[in-house]
């Protein structure tokens, strides 16, 4: 499935998740902190009252589309039950990937 980006250049994007399933106290905000670095892209990871992690996520185009792949996976003790993604117009706002509390 291709992601529908929104009228922009589509040379970097940014894309908001939204992760549910067995997310909390699995390391997988570490996990995420871990791959964005990997893979260049700036944001942020935080767990929700919900029990789900939202992830804001920017960078090259190919990269964040690989970092969204990632993320359906996650670490090996957790377990993503649903991934929603919001693509959005890229914002510049972010210097690296943080996780907020």
């Amino acid at each position: 499935m291709v992601p529908e980006y929104p009228s922009m250049d589509i040379g970097r994007v940014l894309v908001e998740i939204h992760v549910c399933g067995r997310v909390q106290g699995v390391f997988f905000r570490q996990f995420t902190k871990n791959t964005a670095e990997e893979l260049g892209i700036a944001g942020y990871a935080r767990n929700l009252p919900d029990g789900c992690v939202q992830v804001l996520a920017e960078g090259p185009k190919e990269s964040v589309e690989l970092f969204v792949q990632r993320l359906r996976v996650g670490p090996p003790m957790a377990r993503v039950d649903s991934l929603g993604t919001e693509w959005k117009q890229p914002s510049g706002e972010f210097a690296d990937f943080v996780i907020r509390r």
